[in-house]
């Protein structure tokens, strides 16, 4: 795959800062990921796209492949 990503490579996306005085398109992004609180973590499958948001809001989120 394009990326480095393979089939089967997962990503944990875990929020670490709040989005009390963020960007209100980031805040979006940091809701459709699924994230709520601070130190909650989800686990989505590697694609462009999902890269592409946690790029988007990486001042916010830390994130690993798992």
């Amino acid at each position: 795959m394009i990326g480095g990503a393979s089939s089967m490579a997962e990503l944990k996306i875990t929020l670490v800062k709040s989005t009390n005085s963020a960007n209100k398109n980031h805040c979006a992004t940091v809701q459709a990921l699924g994230l709520h609180k601070i130190g909650s973590s989800v686990t989505k499958k590697d694609t462009q796209a999902i890269r592409g948001m946690v790029r988007s809001v990486a001042h916010l989120v830390t994130c690993e492949e798992v």
